[in-house]
């Protein structure tokens, strides 16, 4: 264990009652994420753990008693973790950080690849953004969207989602085909009304220049000047994901994101998402991101709980 001391003077005690947090939750945060140990008195702190990280630690505990003069969330906490990892691990935000015209002002990639993901689907027609859940794959191709209809790039956005997750067909479900096929867009529905506010939203759902298209619809027709994101990926099969990417038409981009570790695809059915990574991998036009663990912007425990989960997979597969 290694100890690394920083003190803040002058005092300024609502910058110390910021900084910290309710019953000191900012703290913990930071302790979580970076596996140390924070002691505090009045204006001192101790931060004990593997030198890199409790050097790590105090750093950012420097940088957020600078910002918390206006207030410091524990969102903001949380996300100041994750883009401090990245650049403790080598990484820069190298070249252009792509800027995107939504309502969120602070909107950027927090990671290499989340810059890279960006940067790939204004480069490319086609881009795939490929891993685990809370790496911004679905937000970001929203966004993406957004900023696209923003700069009059398309002329609409449309949003498929397969319907396999609840084991129902969708002619078994109760309602019209918005309601029926509701449940599964809902967190495509939540980013939008978070990048353009439910008001525009809805306005732009009625005039239909947002659509939503469950992926057994998408069937003979052809998207012209359309932003079109194909959600949960990993679960169609061969057949629709070709069916699916030969709907583009002129002026058209497409994202697919998917998780192929969550495939819930009946028993021997193969996935359309991991064969078109074989497929396709050489086609050029179309690009790929494979996130990683690393690059999960959420609470910092649920990066620690991939990698838990990932060893434990790995120690069941040797044994």
């Amino acid at each position: 264990m290694n100890t690394v001391e920083i003190s803040f003077t002058p005092v300024d005690n609502r910058r110390l009652a910021n900084l910290c947090g309710a019953l000191d939750e900012n703290l913990r945060q930071i302790e979580t994420a970076l596996e140390v140990r924070i002691a505090r008195r009045g204006e001192h702190f101790r931060v004990q753990g593997e030198l890199g990280r409790a050097r790590l630690a105090a750093d950012l505990l420097q940088t957020f008693y600078e910002r918390a003069a206006r207030g410091l969330s524990v969102e903001d906490v949380q996300l100041g973790l994750v883009e401090a990892t990245h650049l403790q691990a080598g990484e820069r935000r190298e070249g252009m950080v792509p800027v995107l015209m939504t309502r969120r002002a602070d909107l950027h990639g927090r990671t290499l690849r989340q810059n890279e993901y960006l940067r790939q689907i204004q480069e490319h027609d086609i881009t795939f953004g490929i891993g685990p859940a809370g790496t911004g794959k679905t937000y970001l191709a929203v966004a993406s969207a957004v900023d696209a209809m923003e700069r009059d790039l398309v002329k609409r956005i449309v949003l498929v989602r397969p319907a396999v997750e609840a084991g129902e067909r969708l002619g078994f479900l109760p309602g019209d085909l918005a309601q029926k096929v509701d449940p599964y867009l809902r967190p495509l529905y939540d980013a939008l009304y978070d990048l353009m506010g439910f008001d525009k939203v809805q306005k732009l759902f009625e005039r239909g220049t947002i659509e939503i298209a469950p992926l057994a619809y998408m069937r003979g027709r052809t998207l012209n000047h359309s932003f079109i994101i194909l959600d949960e990926a990993q679960n169609t099969t061969p057949e629709q994901m070709k069916m699916f990417l030969t709907r583009i038409g002129f002026g058209t981009k497409a994202v697919i994101t998917g998780d192929v570790t969550q495939i819930d695809l009946a028993r021997g059915v193969k996935s359309g998402l991991v064969q078109a990574q074989q497929v396709l991998a050489k086609v050029p036009g179309i690009a790929f991101t494979h996130f990683q663990s690393e690059d999960v912007v959420r609470h910092p425990l649920v990066q620690h709980i991939i990698n838990a989960y990932d060893r434990f997979q790995q120690e069941q597969g040797e044994s």
